[in-house]
């Protein structure tokens, strides 16, 4: 898929014009060297209600924080971390940052979010730059909520599941995957021994799993995630 990026070049003015606000936003809290990097405002559709926008850190910089403003309370952002051990820039974070905007809010229409990252040197050297002050439109908050659950599949049987958000909450949006639980990656013929048809109705999520004998002695299960708006969201 493709990704947009935004690259940031640190060169005077040029980075001091692109840089995050002072008391604003908050992707240079606790580090001591930082250079803030400010995205534009990124549509989320109001079709789709979601969307992925890519945010980069100039050469020799890796991102070390983030944050966001939004036009609107029900939008969520996230971001995408690698895989590994600590939890840190350089190991969950590299030079750039997958953002992931999802609106959550009762009216169909199209939102907007402003991706910061604060973006600290790959090894040493560098710094900042002098910020200019503006005003938060609106913090980040936890208007969505992902609720799951894990179904065990049967071998050599059809299943049915449901899954649903909790009392007060709205379903936007759902999703499944198939895990196996396995020392090595499985074989194709095990990959292909499990089946899901999955549809909404009723604000629930209904899946139909099918499974072949290939699974039999092999632990299975099906994730079905449900994208939630809080409750009076």
């Amino acid at each position: 898929m493709k990704r947009f990026v935004v690259t940031a070049l640190v060169c005077g003015a040029a980075l001091a014009a692109g840089a995050s606000p002072a008391g604003a936003t908050n992707e240079c809290r606790g580090l001591m060297v930082c250079v803030p990097v400010a995205g534009p405002w990124v549509v989320v559709p109001a079709a789709s209600r979601r969307v992925e926008f890519q945010l980069q850190c100039p050469r020799g910089y890796v991102v070390g924080g983030l944050d966001a403003e939004l036009s609107d309370r029900a939008v969520e952002v996230t971001f995408l971390g690698l895989t590994g051990s600590p939890v840190n820039p350089g190991i969950t974070t590299q030079r750039e940052a997958q953002f992931l905007g999802v609106y959550a809010g009762r009216a169909r229409a199209a939102t907007t979010f402003r991706p910061h990252i604060g973006c600290m040197p790959a090894a040493g050297g560098g710094g900042g730059a002098p910020p200019n002050v503006r005003r938060l439109v609106f913090p980040p908050g936890r208007p969505v909520v992902r609720r799951v659950r894990n179904v065990r599949v049967r071998g050599n049987a059809k299943q049915r599941a449901l899954h649903a958000c909790a009392p007060g909450e709205r379903l936007l949006a759902a999703s499944h995957a198939v895990a196996f639980y396995t020392r090595r990656p499985p074989v194709p013929a095990l990959v292909g021994g499990v089946t899901v048809s999955r549809s909404v109705r009723t604000g629930r999520v209904r899946a139909t799993i099918g499974a072949t004998d290939a699974i039999f002695g092999t632990r299975t299960i099906v994730q079905l995630q449900a994208l939630c708006a809080g409750v009076n969201r």
